[in-house]
């Protein structure tokens, strides 16, 4: 046989089997649009709804009291919840998996969140990184939170070993109470690892950095709206990936908001809570309401959209 032929025959069959290829492509395609359009039109609607809640500024400037009457409030329905209820277990799914991981989740999503936000919106490596330092910084401020609570939890407590006490023929008859053996230079950590008791005040770590994420996340989420504003007047659209990542950050505000009430309803301990709260709010205060309205110059990464949008929306966001 030709060789030429047999090329010839070889480089024909290869492209009628590039022809079905593609046409099979289409195939697949084809009902993957209708079926990615009416879902990509939802999560629009979704999120510009959820956008212009969250930039309200009647919720913008509230939420913080909403947040604060829950944890004054919550653990009073203690009295109505059931013992019973798997959230009265403190090994449930979601206490292990996200309540003592809180601030990783808060840190992961809200951060990627921001990183793509500013980018899109400015292209900026800078600025997304000035941006950026928020988290991080609110980072840092839990991490010396735990550190310096740790430390005074262990100062101002002590450690006690339940002892048996000896039965006696004069005590027989009213049961007595156990006996408490103090032990010196232990830490609440290595004496309740003992299967010890740890007798002392504290404060909440978890109500702290649960109140402190959600006010985090209300901050940082809220600018969204005047994003998606003026890529409106720029004639183009957010993707779809900032779409569904703010959208999981609302998801994760909702969790946070959800944990905290079920240790307000089914683990209340006052006053511990109420002050892990009150430091909670502290902190966003000081950073949100302080620190991050002083100008760049003065070592300040500036407020969540500064920077980002032009015109209106920049001067309305500042308001």
């Amino acid at each position: 046989m030709d060789p030429k032929a047999e090329n010839s025959s070889k480089s024909f069959t290869a492209e009628i089997n590039l022809e079905k290829l593609q046409k099979i492509a289409a195939e697949l395609i084809l009902p993957g649009r209708f079926i990615l359009r009416p879902l990509n039109a939802a999560l629009e609607f979704v999120t510009r709804f959820l956008a212009w809640v969250l930039g309200c500024s009647l919720v913008r400037r509230h939420f913080h009291l909403m947040l604060s009457g829950l944890v004054l409030f919550g653990p009073v329905l203690s009295f109505w919840v059931s013992k019973y209820s798997i959230f009265a277990n403190g090994n449930h799914y979601l206490y292990r998996k996200f309540l003592r991981s809180t601030w990783g989740w808060t840190c992961i999503l809200t951060g990627s969140f921001v990183v793509l936000l500013s980018f899109s919106a400015r292209r900026s490596v800078s600025l997304t990184l000035r941006h950026l330092s928020r988290v991080g910084l609110a980072g840092l401020l839990w991490w010396g939170c735990r550190r310096l609570l740790t430390l005074l939890e262990d100062a101002a407590g002590a450690c006690y070993e339940p002892l048996a006490p000896a039965q006696d023929a004069q005590s027989s008859a009213a049961p007595a109470q156990p006996l408490l053996l103090l032990h010196q230079d232990q830490t609440k950590a290595s004496c309740l690892r003992a299967n010890m008791m740890w007798r002392g005040y504290e404060v909440s770590q978890e109500t702290l950095i649960l109140c402190l994420c959600c006010l985090l996340l209300v901050e940082e989420l809220s600018v969204f709206g005047h994003h998606l504003a003026q890529e409106r007047r720029s004639h183009r659209s957010p993707g779809a990936p900032l779409r569904a990542l703010f959208l999981l950050c609302i998801v994760l505000l909702f969790l946070w908001m959800a944990l905290l009430l079920c240790l307000l309803a089914y683990f209340p301990a006052w006053p511990a809570q109420q002050l892990g709260g009150a430091l909670g709010y502290l902190g966003w205060r000081g950073l949100y309401q302080g620190w991050y309205r002083l100008t760049p110059a003065q070592g300040s990464p500036g407020l969540p959209g500064e920077g980002l949008f032009t015109g209106a929306d920049s001067a309305k966001h500042s308001h």
